[in-house]
């Protein structure tokens, strides 16, 4: 009897349907914002059992894959045109876009430098034909923030010989850390990172567009925790991580 009792539990359990896996959101996001992207996952994971799954990329490489479709839900933007581009060409929502966080530039060097000025003559005269690190000013919104920064302080015609140009921010920034090259420029948050290097001057934020970290749920996105997490990006508990890491989130709307 007690053997025909487990044989018919057996028989009904392998009817049920399996217990499903905890869901799953993919967020494609700027690279300059790994950490605190990791730390906001962990936090909205842990309140709604929904794991994300990220690929950080530069912001230009990321956009052209959203666009051609990529199976993203998310779409985290370090600024306004590569969002406005995406948008435009129907891989977002464009109602769903906001802004999520601001941030700062500054030229870094080797920990142990010191301080310089933002004038021509200082910055070339350090790099001494060396090369200076930066995000491609022509794809990525880091490049284009300093050459925007560089040329309002009359700096551009001088360096932009001496640039040494990377896919992404963190490229540049590890460039710098390892001694490839002397200088570099990248964001606020990711010197902040990295032990290996030292903030030399911090860039005048009116020498500059707005930094402006941009989130929107994708066009192809049928994830329902994908408006959820969009909405948590904003939130006490996720503004307080971005503050923690030198993120600007101030002017958030």
């Amino acid at each position: 009897m007690h053997k025909r009792l487990c044989l018919i539990i057996a028989f009904m359990e392998a009817l049920l349907p399996p217990v499903a896996a905890a869901s799953e959101l993919t967020v494609f996001a700027a690279a300059s914002m790994r950490e605190a992207m990791e730390r906001i996952a962990s936090k909205f994971e842990e309140e709604t059992g929904t794991r994300i799954v990220f690929s950080f990329a530069g912001t230009g490489t990321l956009a052209r894959q959203v666009e051609a479709g990529a199976p993203a839900d998310l779409f985290i933007s370090a600024d306004a045109d590569w969002m406005d581009y995406v948008a435009e060409n129907g891989g977002v929502a464009p109602a769903s876009v906001r802004q999520i966080a601001s941030n700062k530039l500054v030229l870094i060097g080797a920990s142990d430098t010191a301080g310089l000025d933002l004038n021509a003559a200082q910055i070339t005269g350090f790099l001494d034909g060396q090369r200076m690190a930066m995000a491609d000013p022509d794809t990525v919104p880091a490049g284009r923030y300093g050459k925007a920064a560089m040329e309002n302080l009359g700096l551009w015609q001088s360096v932009s010989g001496l640039l040494a140009p990377m896919e992404n921010v963190r490229i540049a920034l590890a460039s710098v850390a390892r001694g490839d090259t002397p200088l570099g420029l990248v964001y606020r948050t990711d010197a902040e990172i990295e032990p290996d290097v030292a903030i030399l001057a911090t860039f005048p934020v009116s020498s500059h567009p707005e930094i402006r970290y941009l989130a929107a749920v994708t066009e192809l996105s049928g994830n329902p925790a994908a408006t959820p997490f969009l909405d948590f990006l904003t939130s006490p508990d996720a503004q307080e991580i971005l503050q923690s890491l030198g993120f600007v989130t101030d002017k958030v709307e």
